[in-house]
């Protein structure tokens, strides 16, 4: 059978008794180092991993000298130097994306070692789907509430990052409440992929994730988005509608994951100051002639629903294009038409589906100024 809840919380215990994996550690050929400059717009954040999801352990300015050791692979970085998925390891033992450096020489592959649970959790495991029931659907969340993001036949791969504990499903591989998050951030039920073992997610809890009632989802909107108007002056029942649509009841996988209700995203390594940090996600996209590419996409990451709105605020209030709709900040349906007008979506219909929302719920209700 697979893995069942009282397995799957114990494998973060197993690894640190275990020392299993690979971390970077200095060797005689990166003892020297290499001599590097940063060259970034602001500042630029060092890592206690190869990754925009790791911990900040500081910030360097731009033109700052640093010793850079050794090289690894993490997530793809588009900085002011050129795109790389190469990230420098520093004398300090913390981590830079190379996309933002410039170095006087070739820095050598890092030598390896047992990995340390930071670094663990920005790599993935390869898994293969199994089904006897068709196609297997790929979820937005850890459960069969949440929308479907795509589906893959049996025998396709999948890379899995970590397990939560999500609905039951019964499937080809195992009965199971695993379910399995992917690179991208979208979920598969364990029951139906065999793979090696995957940790428990960072912050994940043992009590399977319910998606929110319509009821429930405004409820816990309400505060961040009423404090979003009094700090940046955009009207709560907007706030709130926008979120119900753009995060489909706070089903996506970036609410999800990431607390990120509108699909923010981060400018290079900048996130803001109510953020609290970017996550980078391998996506495809396609061009007009349909020609589709990997890409990645930097989303910004939120503590909590109240921060994810509040930020939409100050992104419409620092947007220079959106300056007309402020000027009906006691008018929701006006300001919402100028946010439209001014290009905020591409769906002809995007003003007729928020206000509809707004209506069908009565959200002018929670807009303070009445």
């Amino acid at each position: 059978m697979g893995l069942n809840t009282r397995r799957l919380l114990a494998v973060p215990l197993m690894a640190l008794t275990a020392g299993a994996g690979l971390v970077v550690a200095p060797g005689a050929a990166e003892a020297a180092g290499v001599t590097a400059t940063v060259t970034v717009g602001s500042t630029l954040k060092t890592r206690s991993a190869p990754s925009l999801a790791a911990k900040i352990t500081g910030s360097l300015r731009n033109g700052q000298k640093v010793t850079a050791l050794c090289r690894v692979t993490g997530p793809s970085v588009r900085g002011s130097v050129r795109t790389t998925t190469q990230w420098d390891r520093l004398s300090n033992g913390s981590y830079v994306s190379h996309g933002y450096v410039r170095t006087s020489a070739t820095l050598p592959l890092c030598a390896t070692t047992s990995k340390p649970k930071a670094a663990a959790a920005a790599t993935y495991k390869i898994g293969t789907v199994r089904s006897a029931d068709g196609v297997v659907n790929i979820r937005s969340g850890p459960s069969t509430a949440y929308p479907v993001k795509r589906s893959v036949a049996s025998g396709a791969t999948v890379q899995g990052v970590c397990g939560v504990v999500g609905s039951m499903v019964s499937g080809t591989v195992r009965s199971t409440t695993q379910w399995n998050r992917l690179s991208d951030g979208s979920y598969i039920s364990h029951a139906y992929v065999i793979t090696p073992t995957l940790h428990l997610c960072p912050g994940a809890s043992i009590t399977p994730i319910v998606a929110p009632t319509p009821d429930q989802f405004i409820k816990a909107a309400v505060p961040g988005a009423q404090k979003g108007w009094r700090e940046y002056g955009v009207p709560a029942s907007v706030t709130i509608a926008q979120a119900i649509l753009e995060s489909g009841w706070g089903r996506s996988s970036l609410s999800v994951t990431d607390g990120n209700y509108f699909g923010i995203k981060c400018q290079g390594s900048n996130y803001g100051t109510l953020a609290k940090g970017c996550h980078v996600y391998n996506t495809t996209e396609c061009d007009k002639a349909g020609k589709c590419f990997a890409t990645t996409g930097s989303f910004r990451i939120y503590a909590n629903m109240a921060n994810s709105f509040r930020d939409h605020g100050n992104f419409l209030r620092v947007n220079s294009r959106y300056k007309p709709a402020f000027t009906y900040t006691k008018d929701a349906n006006k300001f919402i038409w100028q946010v439209w007008k001014a290009g905020y979506a591409t769906d002809p219909n995007y003003y007729t589906k928020i206000t509809t929302l707004m209506a069908s719920y009565n959200l002018y209700q929670y807009d303070t100024w009445k």
